[in-house]
């Protein structure tokens, strides 16, 4: 007991090491799948304390082994730091597409210069609704046929996406204070070199697929470029409300050459309304209860960017070393002039230990924050003197006009079926036959996912090559 309640001074503190050992328990409990998903706030808050658990883990474990780890420090303080400084500038919001689903689509403004590729996420925070609370989510849009526009797709089944929906459906609003960090995705779109594609999605979980769907449209145009000769999207609905989502995969600025290509990507749809026998409206018909809200340019909004501009990646590499050599300057000024003058004059031992794991962290944080503001800022005001906020104002007629054509390219595409669930095996073993290479994405409840990993991993599906996502916490 005695041991366990000393911080020594020439050695490791125990009492730290508790204090991190009990932080880390409760946020394993609060991680916990039951407790993580019906309690989500409390998961995330819990959470953000990770930050005082690194402090006196450090503490505990003391300066050698802080030494093994502090490459992984250094990295991951840059990147913290400069997702700090993006979520920093308020961002352009150009229109929300309100779905009759409770589906939330925000079009934000963006960089010509910023690429990303399908799948893509992107953290959103809406101070109106929380301060504190960042939410990923799938970028549905394709960074080729939208330069200047990049668009998440949100589904209201939490507190938070239910009062943003309530929010922008109540009384007109001229504007909303948005901020964001990302896009992050991977780094490159692998879906493409399959000769046949299928994307089996449930629910919300088609939203991934829009996403993948514009980049197919896109790169038809690339005769380079090798691109599935035939895509499928196997898509399961609860209501027919939710077809609505299908219209997603034009963009909200689409035009007819968007039109024309989507039509020459050979993309079939095969729509299953699980708990309708009968269709309510006819899926042309439903942008009757669609909603589009413009929002009005406010003078501090900026489009989203890249943290450090182009050729990030070489900047990345300047803030990492310029930080690393001045963490070692401080560090060797430290024990020059102050550590080893007092252990000279009282041995190994006069200087506490702790103190010197405190000074390493404090030059850790500090060379990082210098190096890092530095180069940001610089960056930031470079690419100011280069780039323009592009503001695309359209005509609310003429972008009707050309979404109602656009339109009928979905609804010839697609086969709705009602009353029950798709027959996967069947779906997937009829593909299997047809090509020597299918490519199967699916994206939806555990239960679906493992369905398609099972009938992908049997004997029969040689051709069956299987790719899960999931959006589970």
């Amino acid at each position: 007991m005695m041991q366990m309640k000393e911080w020594s001074k020439t050695y490791l503190s125990n009492v730290a090491g508790e204090i991190a050992f009990v932080l880390a328990i409760i946020m394993w409990v609060t991680s916990i799948r039951r407790v993580r998903q019906k309690m989500f706030e409390i998961f995330f808050y819990v959470h953000q304390t990770y930050l005082l658990y690194v402090f006196f883990y450090i503490i505990h474990v003391g300066v050698a082994y802080f030494c093994l780890i502090l490459p992984g420090i250094f990295l991951f303080l840059i990147d913290r730091y400069l997702r700090f400084l993006q979520s920093q500038t308020r961002i352009r919001l150009i229109a929300a597409r309100l779905l009759p689903c409770n589906v939330i689509e925000l079009n934000f403004s963006k960089l010509a210069g910023l690429e990303y590729t399908p799948t893509s996420i992107l953290f959103v925070n809406v101070p109106s609704i929380s301060t504190l609370q960042w939410h990923p989510f799938t970028v549905t849009s394709n960074a080729n046929t939208e330069p200047d526009m990049l668009s998440i797709v949100i589904k209201c089944e939490g507190t938070w996406s239910h009062k943003l929906y309530k929010q922008l459906s109540g009384s007109p609003i001229d504007s909303l204070q948005v901020s964001v960090e990302g896009p992050y995705g991977p780094a490159a779109p692998h879906f493409l070199s399959y000769e046949n594609l299928v994307l089996i999605s449930g629910g919300s979980g088609i939203t991934p697929f829009i996403s993948i769907i514009r980049e197919l449209t896109f790169q038809q145009l690339n005769d380079n470029r090798k691109i599935p000769t035939n895509v499928l999207l196997v898509c399961a609905f609860k209501h027919s409300t939710d077809l609505s989502m299908l219209k997603l995969l034009l963009p909200l600025t689409s035009n007819t050459s968007t039109t024309s290509n989507i039509s020459q990507t050979n993309l079939k749809i095969q729509a299953y309304i699980t708990r309708e026998t009968e269709q309510q409206q006819p899926l042309e018909n439903t942008d009757s209860s669609l909603r589009t809200i413009w929002f009005k340019p406010m003078p501090n909004d900026m489009p989203i960017s890249a943290p450090l501009g182009p050729d990030s990646w070489l900047w990345l590499c300047v803030i990492i070393s310029s930080s690393f050599v001045l963490f070692l300057i401080f560090l060797g000024i430290l024990i020059r002039y102050h550590i080893y003058p007092k252990e000279l004059a009282g041995g190994p031992s006069a200087y506490n230990y702790t103190y010197k794991t405190l000074w390493d962290m404090f030059f850790v944080c500090a060379s990082v924050f210098l190096a890092t503001s530095f180069v940001f800022f610089w960056r930031k005001k470079e690419n100011d003197k280069k780039e323009t906020t592009k503001v695309q104002n359209l005509e609310l007629g003429e972008t009707g006009e050309i979404e109602s054509c656009a339109d009928l390219s979905v609804v010839d595409t697609t086969s709705i079926h009602f009353g029950h669930r798709p027959d996967l095996k069947k779906i997937l073993m009829e593909n299997n036959k047809k090509s020597s290479d299918v490519g199967v994405v699916v994206c939806g409840p555990r239960k679906m996912r493992h369905e398609v990993a099972k009938i992908c991993s049997s004997k029969q599906a040689n051709n069956l090559h299987l790719e899960s996502m999931s959006f589970n916490w």
